[in-house]
């Protein structure tokens, strides 16, 4: 690691070092990057993962949904210093709300279990945030990326809700349901996530672009899940997505009609200070 000395304007402390990572032969950052790893029953799983997580990553925090196998031990083994943390209550949403409060990054990483994200990307995800964007999203649609693991009837659902959410609010994304995404710890505090299953992405995916930080999609390839089933069900779940989707807009409509009926508009009739 390299560090160099801020210098000090007249109303300052002194001069302090700031240790930066290096993260490629390009790239070094002074943020620490915390990685989320959601997991129930994926021991086996968990060595694919763990392997392509780069070294220069500032802690694992590793939520797990009441596993039977031997999850915790195995994430223990791989990773010295992870950060187990229990989740209390169910679902993809609630472990990650978990896992980002347990976080002391400064970059948030979310990565799923299940060996179909390529920990090597996350270089790709860094280099966006620390270049001024607010949210990389990960896409498998967008040139660059792929998929080994959707079925058709997932990729038109996608399609058909990734449309919706572009045109009713404002975004340009090419991948709706995707969960290998990056941001900014402050980011939280403006998307206030309240939800408890996989339509989590998507509620991120919307609010972001409701509070008008800046996303930028990263190409992604996602695997074919190595062990176990997935607990994903396409109709269930894309029924939760789309009420997700209504829900927001439904609430973005009430907040324009408050808006509209504000004593502190204009009316013509002079305003109200």
């Amino acid at each position: 690691m390299s560090s160099v000395l801020q210098p000090a304007t007249a109303d300052q402390d002194p001069p302090t070092a700031v240790t930066y990572r290096p993260v490629s032969s390009h790239l070094a950052i002074a943020p620490p990057v915390s990685v989320v790893i959601p997991a129930m029953n994926e021991a086996e799983n968990l060595p694919y993962v763990f392997k392509t997580l780069p070294d220069w990553i500032h802690e694992v925090v590793l939520v797990d949904g009441n596993s039977t196998d031997d999850t915790v031990e195995v994430a223990r083994g791989l990773w010295a210093d992870v950060k187990v943390v229990e989740q209390r209550g169910k679902g993809k949403g609630d472990a990650l709300r978990t896992g980002f409060e347990a976080c002391t990054g400064d970059i948030i990483v979310m990565v799923d279990a299940d060996g179909s994200a390529d920990g090597n990307e996350i270089v790709s995800y860094v280099s966006a945030l620390v270049s001024g964007a607010d949210f990389a999203k990960g896409s498998r649609f967008a040139n660059g990326g792929g998929t080994d693991d959707m079925t058709l009837i997932r990729k038109l659902g996608n399609r058909a809700l990734c449309a919706v959410v572009n045109r009713k609010f404002g975004a340009r994304y090419t991948d709706l349901c995707y969960g290998y995404n990056a941001f900014w710890r402050h980011c939280l505090d403006k998307i206030d996530l309240d939800c408890t299953g996989f339509e989590v992405e998507t509620l991120m995916n919307i609010r972001v672009v409701k509070a008008g930080l800046k996303v930028q999609e990263i190409p992604s390839h996602e695997y074919l899940r190595i062990h176990g089933t997935s607990n994903l069900r396409a109709v269930r779940d894309g029924l939760r997505v789309l009420r997700v989707i209504l829900g927001e807009r439904s609430n973005r409509r009430a907040l324009r009609r408050r808006a509209h009926h504000s004593p502190l508009l204009d009316t013509g009739r002079g305003k109200v200070s």
